[in-house]
């Protein structure tokens, strides 16, 4: 089914956030800041999502909520302060801003599935996204020097086809069944997540303080999931 004007607007916050905002400003700031000041802003995105799903789907999360939001990205903050996240740099700004626009996109697309479907939503994301983004990736291939190895082509392909594409059918789906502002805390986990694959993949050394405080962004996580989101009340229709 054909998206209709007012769901194309919100399709045009997802593109504006998912696929242009997020993605070109955290790898331009990846490109100056240690992976340590990424998990540093990254842990407020979950933060963002929530207050993002009380402005747009007019979510209505309690106190307990937004306690517990705030002590899970307060876990994640510290645990990316104590673990070295060095001094403040110019690229966090991008980062800011990535989490920023990225946190719009999640909630307003987590909306949209209430209507569309979850893999709906990114599907027409990325078909409505197409002609703005063909013209600079074909100017910057046709810039680019050099041989691109086997490794960075089957990169791309997992950003591509997971991490952009089949990750939203669960991630947008999931919004939308459970509540925005609610089931964005469990990417509160994702850090640690990454962390566990780097150790599996890659041999890294996990000290045990790791584990300390992803077990505490668990219980966090947990009792989130048992305080109220209502949404807002609906107006009083008065007639004469």
């Amino acid at each position: 089914r054909w998206p209709g004007w007012r769901q194309v607007r919100g399709l045009c916050l997802v593109i504006a956030g998912v696929i242009l905002g997020f993605p070109v400003l955290s790898a331009w700031a990846m490109q100056t800041l240690p992976a340590s000041h990424g998990a540093l802003v990254n842990g407020l995105q979950p933060l963002c999502v929530a207050l993002y799903a009380a402005w747009l789907s007019h979510e209505r999360p309690s106190k307990a909520f937004w306690a517990c939001a705030a002590l899970g990205s307060g876990l994640v903050l510290g645990y990316a302060l104590i673990t070295g996240a060095g001094s403040i740099q110019a690229g966090d700004l991008l980062m800011l801003g990535a989490i920023a626009v990225g946190g719009l996109g999640y909630a307003e697309g987590g909306r949209l599935a209430k209507e569309m479907g979850g893999w709906q939503v990114i599907c027409w994301a990325l078909v409505l996204s197409t002609p703005v983004l063909i013209g600079p990736v074909w100017y910057l291939a046709a810039q680019h020097q050099g041989v691109i190895s086997m490794r960075t082509w089957w990169a791309f392909g997992y950003v591509s086809l997971f991490s952009q594409f089949l990750g939203f059918f669960a991630w947008y789906a999931g919004l939308a069944m459970g509540g925005i502002a609610r089931v964005s805390q469990i990417q509160l986990l994702q850090i640690f997540f990454t962390i566990a694959f780097s150790a599996l993949f890659f041999g890294e050394h996990i000290e045990p303080i790791t584990w300390v405080f992803a077990c505490g962004v668990i219980v966090t996580v947990m009792l989130g999931r048992k305080t109220a989101v209502q949404p807002a009340p609906i107006p009083k229709v008065h007639t004469v």
